[in-house]
């Protein structure tokens, strides 16, 4: 019985479907199986399910398996990441290693001569061997396995000339390896990539969903810390023969149909140069204001806000909080032929039909606030400012708003009611403030549970924040970890939101210069939710936990 004939069986795939595939593997020559599942007609793991019947060999749960250090090192790393094998126990002379595709007799065959074992093949998905792979093997093992094999061993070298270096970054094994750190932190989702040198190691860490988890990556990389870095350099137009000062540079890639801008900051630290850089995913697909976590009712009053002729709207965080996404998602919403959007950022994150975005340039003079008084002969509707900085944007910004501009923009203060005190200290009169400032909303984002691993659990009421008002016996919800996740219940975020509208008794303490806290208190009184507040609301839905709202609200 084949493997079509078990797929039948169970009631996967048709009989007609099969004999359809049988004509088309005849006609080219491709194997059934993988017609199958490049066809999308089942997915790998029923196909190997069926294989694993049809030839008696064992699928086996990955998860289930202790790797030995011992068991890792028989094979090398190019052979473990060419052949997409893994070996996972070795027993009385008999090595079992996984593979997707038990009809690679060559491989096993290699294996079988390099160890001098017997070969006991069992069956596991491709992508979940290949994430066992980088896990132990690290990123780029097989790159790194084939730059120690080489002479090439003197990038590490304190002392390497400036054409030496550019020699060794332009060396091929060196930048598919950079490559392949860019590609893996695409894969899982990365907004960063960190690259910090210490004394005996070179860690490589990624922010996924706002928190940085550490990548895998092989001890010897250290030796090729100074060829990577020159080759990130390269890729930046930087100076690569200068190590004392500070850098920023751009890179742009093309990976498949999605573009890539990579800001670049390199740093000299203790050990070497540390890099950081930011992945912005220019085709990534934008945010509807419905998909962005906002309840209902601060929904309806943002829309009605981004709705109005003239006014100011801030949208106040901290970096990474989603604030420019927010923007964009509200010019999303509004912009249509009728209106005229203008943008002044740095950089240009999004690109948004129907909107015309300008790149500021602080290094020839292009500031925020030059380019607002000549935006404003543009004749616009509506200007989106990336961020309010100096007291020469607040002054634009107030002047656009009152000739009758809606103008949007982001500012840097932990809260909604802090972002009139911060236009204050920056110098705007109260009067022109209380005219012009319509709302400013807070936000936050908190990574929200995997939906893959998510499970309901008995909380204790002691572990939580006396803010917290927990029902007696209601249940919330946390993630296991899986593979999806990377094994931190988590996949993806969600925002936390505080929308304070500018109401009359809050202009009035706008206008007497009150703290903070005292606008708090009577935007309160008016319904104002807090983003703590807004957070456990996410918590009892059991779309996020206690600790991210802990993590990212103060009580």
């Amino acid at each position: 019985m084949g493997i079509g004939d078990i797929l039948i069986r169970r009631g996967q795939v048709s009989q007609q479907l099969l004999a359809e595939l049988e004509a088309l593997h005849r006609q080219s020559g491709q194997r059934l199986d993988r017609l199958l599942i490049a066809q999308g007609k089942c997915s790998e793991e029923q196909v190997l399910s069926a294989l694993s019947e049809h030839l008696g060999l064992p699928m086996v749960n990955l998860a289930d398996f202790q790797l030995e250090r011992a068991v890792l090192d028989v094979l090398p790393a190019r052979v473990v990441f060419r052949r997409t094998l893994m070996p996972l126990q070795q027993t009385d002379g008999t090595l079992r290693v996984a593979t997707c595709d038990p009809f690679d007799l060559y491989a096993l065959d290699e294996v079988r001569l390099m160890t001098g074992l017997e070969i006991e093949p069992v069956l596991a998905c491709r992508e979940e061997i290949e994430k066992l792979i980088k896990a132990h093997y690290g990123v780029g093992g097989e790159t790194i396995d084939a730059l120690m094999d080489s002479s090439d061993l003197n990038a590490a070298a304190t002392d390497v000339q400036s054409d030496d270096l550019l020699e060794q970054a332009e060396g091929a094994s060196v930048i598919k390896l950079v490559n392949e750190f860019f590609l893996e932190a695409l894969k899982e989702r990365a907004s960063d990539i960190h690259i910090e040198p210490y004394e005996r190691q070179l860690k490589i860490r990624y922010r996924i969903d706002g928190v940085l988890q550490e990548t895998a990556v092989p001890p010897q990389i250290q030796r090729f810390q100074s060829a990577i870095i020159s080759r990130i350099k390269i890729m930046a137009n930087m100076n690569i023969a200068e190590k004392r000062l500070p850098q920023d540079g751009r890179i742009k890639l093309q990976v498949g149909p999605r573009q890539v801008d990579i800001r670049v900051s390199v740093i000299p630290m203790l050990h070497g140069e540390g890099v950081v850089m930011r992945l912005l995913d220019k085709s990534s697909t934008m945010f509807t204001l419905k998909q962005l976590g906002m309840r209902s009712d601060t929904l309806d009053l943002f829309h009605q806000i981004i709705t109005r002729p003239h006014g100011i709207l801030l949208v106040t965080g901290p970096t990474g909080a989603g604030k420019t996404t927010t923007l964009y998602a509200a010019l999303h919403e509004i912009v249509s032929a009728a209106i005229k959007v203008i943008t002044v950022e740095d950089p240009v994150e999004y690109h948004l039909d129907g909107v015309n975005q300008i790149q500021a340039q602080s290094q020839i003079g292009l500031t925020f606030g030059r380019a607002l008084r000549h935006i404003l002969r543009h004749d616009p509707d509506v200007i989106m400012i990336g961020e309010i900085r100096d007291l020469e944007t607040a002054e634009a910004a107030v002047q656009a708003s009152l000739t009758g501009h809606l103008v949007l923009s982001t500012l840097h203060t932990n809260d909604a009611c802090s972002s009139a005190t911060r236009l204050l200290d920056m110098g705007v009169e109260p009067f022109l403030v209380t005219s012009t400032l319509e709302a400013a909303m807070a936000q936050r984002l908190v990574r929200t549970i995997c939906p893959e691993c998510r499970e309901a659990y008995h909380p204790d009421r002691n572990s939580l924040p006396r803010d917290f008002a927990l029902e007696e016996g209601r249940m919330l919800y946390r993630g296991q970890g899986c593979r999806k996740c990377r094994n931190t219940g988590y996949y993806g975020r969600t925002g936390l939101y505080e929308l304070m509208s500018i109401s009359d008794a809050v202009r009035d303490r706008i206008m007497s210069r009150s703290p903070a806290d005292q606008i708090v208190s009577v935007a309160q009184k008016e319904g104002l939710r807090l983003l703590r507040q807004d957070g456990w609301l996410k918590v009892s839905e059991g779309i996020t936990t206690p600790e991210e709202v802990i993590r990212a609200t103060k009580a």
